[in-house]
């Protein structure tokens, strides 16, 4: 039921307004009075209504509480008579929800009051929103205050509500899928559903079926028809994870789709119009792969109108101790394990830790941590890092610095693995030893690099061979030219 307050000199008003409205309306009659606590009543309503009416010697009294009134956030409907017309279209001018002549129309006055509450609901509404996309380090439920996440709120608040194409990149466990969830149930599409899919996970031949849907016999094994993602997301959010997985063919059905906004089931002639908006997410250089001919650059610069980059764990480690607190409160009630706290020794190891797995690897390291904690807080000793990883960025370094220095002989594929184990050593002495800096320096993964300099170290020894490596990953177009 809708709570009207009504602030009124005339008490023959209120059983009559409480009468006419009907059932769907409970009208308060509220003390009426001149001063600010006699606003307070206003908080248990949705709308307000102020007869102006009063004695000669009260009128100015009588406007200044409407001026304090429509102040307040609650919508506020005057009812005055002709000779007070003027001064209420006045008070609208300054506010107020609207007017009526008094003695009102009852018609008119609950088509208003309808309208006041439908407005003070979603203006509500909106409060709501943009307090938890405004608190720091608060995007749902993303974790973090350092810069770069700030960055990402500020974009993810920018395109919540437009219906434009966002392309979330970022390394594996970086958060994409929190990013697009973020960016959904902040906008006008949250009430609508959220379809995650993840390319890579589908094979070939089923992905157009997976996506677009399909009749009954479209293809052989069908017993029945189906929806597709495309479908089942409705008006709502369709996240296509890892992107760059499909393959050239799925490329020019998706990218069709997106230019005509319309797609049809498998064994069907029937348009179905794209109701949902898209993002895209991927771990990939998709740039790289157009120049590389395996992504189509029509449909990079489709999805591409919007891109969200999400940073590396490494990068923000003054996040670590917000991300793995939340972990440790969350863990601990779902395992029912009292947990208290992180002392400051495992903390630091945490920060330094390189975090090659993202914040994924973050989650799965306080869930053990927690399992095998003997207490209630959680040491060094629990954590279990394999901290000897990040001190061997330098070890052994000096063992294969001299094959940077060799000239190399053989088939073009021995030479160009060897060009690449070159680079890979250069990149790290430029680096002081630290392969973290010095994978991301060449634009490849950590273990590739790894790989690379494993290479180099076995050089010394059989040195025998082509190996198929070179197919396995480039570096980038200056290393393969």
């Amino acid at each position: 039921m809708t709570k009207i307050g009504l602030y009124s000199e005339d008490r023959s008003l209120h059983p009559l307004l409480s009468s006419a409205l009907g059932k769907d309306f409970e009208v308060l009659l509220l003390p009426d009075g001149d001063g600010t606590d006699a606003l307070a009543p206003t908080t248990l309503c949705d709308a307000m209504i102020l007869d102006l009416y009063s004695s000669q010697d009260t009128l100015r009294t009588r406007l200044d509480f409407a001026r304090r009134l429509i102040a307040s956030s609650i919508p506020a409907i005057l009812m005055a008579d002709d000779s007070l017309r003027s001064t209420a279209f006045e008070l609208v001018r300054s506010g107020a929800f609207g007017y009526c002549r008094r003695p009102p129309s009852i018609r008119d006055l609950k088509t208003m009051l309808v309208r006041a509450c439908e407005t003070s609901s979603l203006k509500q509404q909106l409060h709501s929103v943009q307090l938890r996309i405004e608190e720091p380090g608060n995007c749902d439920r993303i974790i973090g205050s350092s810069p770069s996440m700030q960055r990402v709120y500020q974009l993810v608040r920018s395109v919540t509500n437009l219906n434009a194409a966002v392309l979330v990149t970022g390394d594996s466990g970086t958060g994409k899928e929190l990013i697009a969830r973020a960016i959904h149930n902040l906008g006008n599409r949250a009430n609508k559903p959220f379809v995650a899919v993840s390319c890579g996970a589908i094979p070939e031949t089923l992905i157009e079926a997976e996506l677009f849907g399909h009749e009954k016999g479209a293809f052989t094994g069908t017993v029945g028809s189906r929806e597709g993602y495309f479908e089942q997301a409705g008006d709502g959010t369709l996240f296509l994870d890892e992107i760059g997985d499909l393959s050239v063919f799925t490329q020019v059905k998706l990218l069709r789709v997106l230019q005509q906004m319309e797609f049809s089931r498998l064994g069907s002639s029937k348009l179905i119009p794209l109701r949902a908006r898209l993002i895209f997410a991927t771990h990939q250089d998709l740039g790289r792969l157009v120049s590389e001919g395996k992504f189509r650059q029509d449909l990079f610069y489709r999805i591409n109108v919007m891109r969200i980059d999400s940073p590396q764990l490494q990068d923000r480690s003054e996040d670590i101790p917000l991300i793995a607190g939340h972990f440790l409160r969350h863990y601990a009630n779902l395992f029912q394990k009292p947990m208290d706290s992180i002392e400051p020794a495992a903390m630091e190891m945490l920060q330094n830790y390189p975090w090659p797995g993202n914040v994924r690897e973050l989650e799965n390291v306080m869930q053990r941590a927690i399992i095998l904690a003997p207490g209630r807080v959680v040491r060094a000793d629990d954590l279990n890092l394999k901290m000897h990883e990040a001190q061997e960025d330098s070890a052994g370094f000096d063992q294969i610095v001299d094959i940077a220095d060799y000239q190399s002989s053989g088939s073009f594929e021995r030479q160009l693995r060897d060009y690449k184990i070159r680079l890979a050593v250069a990149a790290v002495r430029e680096n002081n030893g630290n392969k973290t800096l010095a994978a991301r320096s060449l634009s490849i993964s950590r273990a590739y690099l790894h790989r690379l300099l494993r290479l180099a170290e076995n050089e010394s020894g059989s040195g025998s061979g082509s190996d198929p490596l070179y197919a396995d990953q480039k570096l980038g177009e200056t290393v393969t030219a």
